[in-house]
């Protein structure tokens, strides 16, 4: 979209993320990245629960893109914003959420963009010493992705968020290190446990560093894309719809049916089919069928 060339937008980030973002931007859309170096983006939430995130996702994302907007007195600003857990369906298995959002002042614009995906190292593990967490290290691909090590006295065995955790250290990617830092945390623990998990901030996590990448593509095309109505640009994806019928009984199931469209500045929507046209679902994910 010519409205993005040659202009400079602001990004708030401390963790490194505009060694994925700059790029996609600048060939996508013609616009050069700033960092805002003084914007603590920290204080609207962290992954260690040191500081609760006091909006969702997607509210946080716009007030961090303000923040370095502000900071840098732009009119352009983009932030990110990533969040994990247990998969809505499969509980067991691990799914990252990851928001890109893009303010313009200027033209009075906001277009977010988010992704899933199961790419994803997001775990946490107790254990009293190194070579009992060998297994899951490798799992979470230490060294090369940081974990954050802490005494989990006051921590559910079961916690997958650990707001409680006395944390001793973050971005620890040194084996040396890790054994140290948990011979110090298992001596302040009630039973000798440490509580360590994945450091899930973008420069001390290779994996998560990829899915904003893809995100950045994403969002690019999103921008440079025109509302079939208004021609407005951010013509994108708004919701998925479940209900998919059964081919056996016919009855709904939870998986998707439609993928809903819609303009950011008209009220125009279109559904769409599944990308991958499938009309019915499989018996397995029938309530009915395979309750």
């Amino acid at each position: 979209m010519s409205f993005c060339v040659g202009r400079t937008l602001a990004l708030a980030s401390q963790h490194g993320k505009e060694r994925v973002l700059a790029r996609p931007l600048r060939r996508g859309l013609g616009i050069t990245l700033q960092l805002a170096t003084t914007v603590n983006t920290d204080l609207l939430g962290s992954f260690s629960g040191e500081h609760p995130r006091p909006e969702d996702a997607l509210n946080t994302c716009r007030l961090k893109a303000e923040a370095g907007m502000d900071a840098l007195g732009l009119d352009l600003g983009l932030a990110s914003e990533g969040a994990f857990g247990p998969h809505p369906v499969i509980p067991f298995l691990p799914i990252g959420h990851e928001w890109l959002t893009f303010v313009d002042r200027r033209h009075q614009l906001t277009i977010s963009e988010h992704c899933m995906s199961r790419r994803t190292n997001y775990s946490s593990f107790k254990a009293a010493t190194p070579e009992a967490a060998l297994g899951w290290l490798k799992e979470v691909g230490f060294p090369s992705h940081a974990v954050m090590v802490g005494s989990p006295s006051r921590v559910p065995v079961i916690s997958r968020v650990s707001p409680s955790v006395d944390w001793l250290a973050k971005g620890v990617h040194s084996r040396d290190e890790l054994g140290r830092l948990m011979r110090i945390a298992s001596q302040r623990s009630d039973d000798g446990m440490v509580w360590l998990e994945t450091d899930m901030r973008a420069h001390c996590n290779p994996t998560r560093m990829t899915s904003i990448r893809r995100l950045a593509f994403q969002l690019v095309r999103r921008v440079n894309t025109g509302c079939p109505a208004c021609a407005a640009p951010g013509w994108g994806h708004v919701r998925s719809i479940g209900g998919l019928p059964c081919s056996s009984c016919g009855l709904a199931t939870e998986l998707v049916a439609f993928e809903e469209f819609g303009c950011i500045s008209c009220a125009h929507t279109e559904l769409r089919p599944r990308p991958d046209r499938l009309v019915a679902a499989d018996p397995g994910h029938c309530p009915y069928c395979n309750p």
